[in-house]
């Protein structure tokens, strides 16, 4: 099993390639192409979180998504957040998520407690390297 580090964007579409390839054989997990898939699959994973990292998304934004994804209203979000004036001004940015709003949003709308505790005034750090 010749398998090589993935260093550059080349080196990295030629393993999307190769896990394609494999995927669609569907190797047994203890078979030699298997363990290929397996230990491709571990390379890209390792060489996607460093040069192409997930942002979290702006809370507001995560919870429009939620109230757009599931046809929800601003009276919806009420029990959660509070009067309808209030709902508002979290949508509007003009006041920030409380650890009640926190809590509820988490609890009624299933929005992870970290997407919602960012504070969506400053930009999400980027990882350092060799993380």
């Amino acid at each position: 099993m010749e398998i090589t580090p993935i260093r550059t964007d080349d080196d990295y579409r030629n393993a999307l390639r190769a896990v394609s390839a494999l995927v669609d054989h569907d190797p047994a997990p203890d078979s030699p192409e298997g363990e290929r898939l397996d230990v491709l699959s571990t390379l890209i994973e390792s060489y996607e979180r460093k040069h192409h990292p997930i942002e979290m998304p702006d809370p507001v934004e995560a919870i429009k998504f939620r109230m757009d994804q599931s046809g929800l209203s601003v009276k919806d979000l009420e029990p959660m957040i509070g009067q309808s004036n209030r709902v508002y001004e979290v949508l509007n940015h003009k006041r920030p998520l409380t650890l009640r709003m926190i809590r509820n949003l988490n609890r009624g709308l299933g929005i992870s407690a970290q997407v919602l505790i960012k504070d969506a005034r400053q930009p999400t750090p980027k990882l350092a390297s060799g993380v």
